[in-house]
């Protein structure tokens, strides 16, 4: 077997909901991102084997294999395959992990990964009926930005409980209470804009044109404990998971470049080093990175104490806080050092790109290191990268 490498990593700034992206296609977002990680590396686009996409939607206008419309959106030639993976909040980390071993499998020497999801665009759907022009009554209209839809009444209604609902009973499970919450929330704000001003995200941020933005739309750095604690809880009546300490509807994209050894006269971020997937009960899926985590170091041949940073996706403070309780050898203060999902946002299948990306670009700014990525997933999976540089 051979290893794999990620040469180099971008991100669109995320956008709120609604907000300054919410104009552009899924498809564009994707064609931007894939564009300018060629411009940066060089590379020959014709060199890349394979465009391996995620997207968790795929209800609108990125249906169809949005890999592959990015591509030819970007001007790759028509000889560049693609395409898209879905495993919901996890679908880049997936794509990652697919172009990471298809590389040291021998399959190809270089393949572009990431993900997209414009949440503000994700349409709403119906069902069909089941007989052509059949008048049988009105029908359910289903809005496909996130959340259970169309479900099977096959499935046990306790695992079909909304994600929210899920941060809540985390936060029963762990004995989390409001004020951790909150206070988790606020770090993660507080730690992205000090980010951003320090141009800890310069090395991996590009533009959408005529969309521009200063930092990550959901950044509120003006947030305090005070105005955390006056927002109402949202899933349950004296729940303590709120708008506030969780994460947000939001738009982006992300790209990573990985390849084989030498395959670039560039040095390369970071070396895959490790992976993992795990699965637990759907109405728990938000501390199922733990496990996955725990596997990805032993394949990597790690421990713990090895770890010099965590990137771990901030769908909610309950979850999060969950997980870092799950890790009692993990130092807290070595996760997520430049703000979260709660702060930075969670457009679904972009965020797994972004994880893994920010966690190379750190591990080359330091020197080396072992970094961790890990995300959960709804209906109850989780994945984890290791990284070492």
């Amino acid at each position: 077997m051979g290893t794999s490498f990620i040469y180099d990593a971008v991100r669109t700034p995320f956008g709120r909901a609604g907000g300054a992206l919410s104009g552009v296609r899924p498809d564009d977002l994707a064609a931007v991102v894939m564009r300018v990680i060629v411009e940066r590396t060089g590379i020959d686009p014709a060199r890349i084997e394979d465009v391996i996409f995620g997207d968790a939607n795929q209800a609108g206008e990125d249906n169809r294999n949005i890999a592959r419309m990015g591509a030819l959106l970007a001007g790759f030639p028509t000889t560049v395959t693609g395409v898209t993976v879905n495993r919901l909040c996890a679908s880049s980390v997936e794509a990652v992990i697919q172009g990471s071993r298809a590389i040291e499998s021998g399959d190809a020497d270089v393949i572009l990964a990431g993900g997209v999801e414009s949440m503000s665009r994700a349409p709403y759907v119906v069902e069909k009926a089941t007989k052509p022009f059949s008048a049988v009554g009105n029908q359910t209209m289903w809005n496909t930005a996130i959340g259970w839809r169309m479900t099977n009444p096959a499935l046990p209604a306790d695992w079909t409980i909304s994600n929210g609902a899920s941060a809540e009973k985390l936060a029963q499970i762990y004995n989390i209470s409001r004020d951790a919450q909150d206070a988790f929330a606020l770090r993660s704000h507080v730690l992205a804009a000090q980010a951003w001003e320090a141009g800890a995200y310069d090395d991996e941020i590009v533009q959408v044109a005529g969309h521009e933005l200063a930092r990550d739309e959901g950044i509120r750095a003006d947030s305090s404990l005070e105005k955390l604690g006056g927002l109402k809880a949202v899933f349950a009546a004296e729940g303590t998971v709120t708008a506030g300490n969780s994460s947000s509807i939001n738009d982006g994209a992300s790209a990573l470049l990985l390849g084989g050894e030498g395959v670039l006269d560039a040095e390369p971020l970071a070396r895959i080093a490790g992976r993992a997937a795990f699965g637990n009960d759907p109405d728990v899926f938000g501390v199922a990175p733990v496990e996955a985590a725990n596997r990805a170091l032993v394949r990597a041949g790690k421990t713990w104490a090895d770890v010099d940073l965590v990137e771990l996706n901030e769908a909610f403070a309950s979850q999060s806080l969950a997980c870092v309780q799950l890790w009692p050898e993990l130092d807290p203060e070595r996760v997520n050092i430049h703000g979260g999902a709660i702060a930075i946002g969670h457009p679904l299948g972009a965020s797994g790109g972004r994880i893994i990306g920010h966690a190379a670009h750190e591990l080359a700014r330091r020197g080396g290191g072992v970094a961790v990525a890990a995300i959960c997933i709804g209906v109850g999976q989780g994945l984890a990268v290791v990284l070492e540089r």
